[in-house]
């Protein structure tokens, strides 16, 4: 079945409600058996040849390349302002005419002819296979390794030690831990037609542009040519926002039209206020912290969308000019931490000799207090957890347990699983093998190497227990949703709690907890992409596996290097205000260690704390998608309620800070663009361009941004203008509170 295939009417009808019918499968116009995700069958192939090649000499070569340029590129970019993520999208485009080039130029020469070993290095013309293999490869380095936050809080933030071979250890086992349970969960989230994975099908429908011959539609354009023109387009755009015009990112009109106004500025700022009305004309900041918007399920971006608009335009606006936990002597936007006087805290005057809390300093300093918003996303990170719970039990329960019983019903599965079951599955033993091991190195350098991490043997085993447990429940809202509710929070607020005033001890109980549960998530994803394009499985658990390995090394000396040739790097205190490399990120990772490692939840969220009233978050949680069920039970005929995704609703704004209000306006406004307009009313566009676009968009980003940097920000070529500064409201971050002194800013209630 083509891609560009029309849908049968009562298909549409039945899955417009939520892309899914109420069948296993449906039978096309012509015959064909598909998916019954509208989206898949719209978009993945239901043929397979086998005896295309797989494992090859140009996909190891191709993909170690991909690898390691994606791992080194995204770790540089990862330190700036505004991060970069290269996507795999674009190692997918650039090894294409290297692997043809290569189909044409290596000797077809067979090597150990006629014995058991018997290989070539070219079998020929380069395959759509060999080339997901590779784009497989690519996917590990595209992801960045959360571990290095802990190196980068403790050799940067703190000034404390750890050695290059302590971080070897941590970074390789935190990106492999994860590989061990995720074997387990398969049948849960890969076989199942229903765990469809919406991001995959961007490389899905490039990999057809890329390789499927396609005529020319008449007055249209086709697919190859769309992604071409497309990709030149955003190429030669990205100049603009990323060097002449940085102000595109953030077009906040409201400032200009009222430059006095502290409460003007706070409400439109996209970048230190609510964003109201603000507009980013910057693909970078519309995908760089929730992903592409065209990849996003209708019913999935309205659930972002209501969550997004009830923190910024309710909670927080109440929370703030009601002065709710002094609210008013802060900014209402900022991921920093501040004495009740509004001054930033003097994080270092608290820690003793030993990297622990010194009490007696901490009650000189004073309570640690932290601005509206940042306070109010731990509240909806509480709430988002215990949602996640309650919401697939309710929701899925019954499905789940009917596969944990007997397994992959004939019923459930679709055309992609039947054809998957030609190819060897990679034994539960591999799996296991990964996860002993894995847990072995991390108990002992835990505990040989304790007076650098501080986490004991129980708490590695706590750590990958809560991972365990949530992978599950958080696996089946990322495979329907495409969004990723986090364990980064409730980690480190149960260790917190066990074990207070160790910050490297949180750091990693936290890392442990929460990227093997999204690293595990990672591997189940690929292995989709896999499914969908009928990689054999043992290919794939090999590429996956490596690819990791080297992501990891590569990921590790970058940031070694980065750390030790640019001066002050991260401090924002000492970088001169032009300075790029401000560390968003790290930030916000370091201001989480000191809150829940150094001085604990249960002085900041507890009994002894300023903000217990946010633990209420977990019952709220807890009640909201059972309210959504009981809704959906009494009126069963509207079927829209069941579309109400209370764990993805909830976990909207958990990205912020460091995410900002305009990366979430502009989303939005792409997703309704995409997902309602062009998906309902333009359906045969959309089933042709929606995510070839989007594979352009970001690929012609990412080109022009490695560009500019080697051309102009090595050396060091500076363009500075009214449109070079940020989005034009210098009192978005003042306090409103009177009498407080910030530099910038009026003193309110002071002639």
């Amino acid at each position: 079945m083509e891609a560009t295939q029309e849908i049968s009417a009562p298909l549409i009808e039945k899955s417009e409600q939520n892309g899914v019918n109420a069948s296993a499968s449906y039978t096309s116009p012509d015959g064909d058996e598909n998916s019954p995700i509208v989206q898949v069958a719209l978009t993945v192939p239901v043929t397979d040849d086998p005896n295309q090649p797989v494992v090859t000499f140009r996909m190891w070569i191709l993909g170690t390349l991909a690898c390691v340029l994606l791992s080194f590129l995204n770790q540089f970019f990862w330190y700036r302002r505004e991060p970069l993520t290269i996507t795999s999208i674009s190692a997918q485009i650039a090894v294409l005419p290297l692997g043809h080039l290569m189909a044409s130029t290596v000797t077809e020469r067979v090597f150990l002819k006629g014995q058991k070993w018997e290989f070539t290095l070219n079998p020929g013309p380069f395959g759509v296979k060999e080339h997901v293999l590779i784009t497989i490869f690519a996917n590990s380095g595209a992801g960045n390794v959360y571990a290095i936050h802990i190196i980068s809080a403790v050799k940067i933030f703190y000034k404390k030690k750890l050695t290059l071979f302590v971080s070897l250890i941590v970074v390789i086992t935190t990106q492999v831990l994860g590989f061990g349970w995720a074997g387990m969960f398969r049948r849960y989230l890969v076989e199942p037609a229903t765990m469809w994975w919406p991001q995959n099908l961007v490389q899905v429908s490039l990999f057809r542009t890329l390789h499927e011959r396609e005529k020319r539609p008449k007055g249209g354009l086709t697919r190859n040519q769309f992604f071409l023109i497309t990709f030149i387009c955003s190429f030669a755009y990205y100049v603009f926002p990323g060097y002449l015009f940085p102000k595109l990112t953030s077009l906040s009109w409201l400032c200009w039209i009222f430059p006095a106004s502290i409460l003007v500025q706070q409400l439109g700022s996209g970048l230190h206020g609510l964003g109201i009305g603000a507009i980013g004309l910057d693909w970078s900041s519309i995908s760089s912290y929730l992903g592409s918007p065209l990849a996003s399920p209708w019913f999935a971006t309205v659930n972002v969308a209501l969550g997004f608009a009830l923190m910024m335009y309710v909670i927080t606006p109440i929370a703030y000019w009601l002065n709710i936990y002094k609210a008013g002597t802060f900014p209402i936007f900022s991921d920093g931490l501040f004495t009740s006087s509004g001054q930033k805290y003097n994080i270092s005057a608290i820690v003793d000799q030993n990297f622990h809390i010194d009490l007696e300093a901490y009650e000189r300093e004073g309570r640690l207090y932290l601005s509206t918003l940042f306070a109010m996303t731990f509240a909806v990170s509480f709430a988002c957890l215990t949602a996640t719970i309650v919401h697939v039990f309710v929701f899925h329960g019954r499905d789940l347990l009917q596969l944990r019983e007997s397994g992959l019903q004939e019923k459930k599965m679709d055309v992609h699983t039947k054809l998957m079951r030609k190819y060897k599955q990679v034994p539960e033993w591999w799996f296991t093998c990964i996860f002993l091991v894995t847990i072995a190195a991390i108990v002992f350098t835990c505990e040989f190497y304790n007076d650098q991490l501080q986490l004991p043997w129980w708490g590695v085993l706590l750590a990958c227990s809560l991972a365990f447990f949530f992978t599950l429940p958080i696996g089946v809202i990322t495979a329907t949703t495409n969004k990723t509710p986090g364990l980064n929070v409730i980690t480190e607020y149960i260790i917190g709690y066990i074990y207070p005033g160790y910050p490297v001890a949180n750091m990693c109980f936290k890392v442990y907890g929460y990227i093997s549960m999204k690293q595990g998530l990672a591997f189940l994803q690929d292995l989709k992409l896999g499914h969908y394009m009928k990689i054999p499985p043992r290919a794939m658990f090999m590429a996956q596996v490596v690819g990791t390995l080297i992501s990891a090394l590569v990921h590790l000396g970058t940031a070694w290097w980065l750390m030790d040739t640019i001066p002050n790097i991260c401090d924002r205190a000492l970088l001169p205000a032009s300075s790029p490399w401000t560390c968003p990120s790290d930030h916000v990772f370091y201001d989480a260690s000191v809150i829940y490692g150094l001085i604990g939840p249960r002085r900041i969220f507890g009994d002894l704390g300023y903000y217990s009233a946010i633990n209420w978050s977990f019952l709220i949680g807890a009640l909201a998608p059972l309210l959504v069920w009981l809704a959906h039970k009494a009126f069963p005929n509207q079927h829209w309620i069941k579309l109400i995704i209370m764990p993805v609703l909830l976990s909207a704004t958990i990205e912020m800070p460091p995410a900002t209000a305009v990366n979430y306006t502009s989303w939005v406004l792409i997703g309704f663009i995409s997902g309602f307009i062009a998906y309902r009313y333009y359906r045969k566009w959309w089933s042709r361009h929606n995510y070839v676009l989007s594979g352009a968009l970001d690929a012609g980003l990412a080109f022009m941004g490695v560009l500019l940097y080697l051309c102009l920000g090595m050396q060091h070529v500076d363009f500075n203008w009214w449109g070079s500064e940020s989005d034009g409201c210098p009192l978005a971050s003042c306090p409103t509170a009177e009498g407080i002194v910030v530099k910038g800013c009026p003193i309110i209630g002071v002639e």
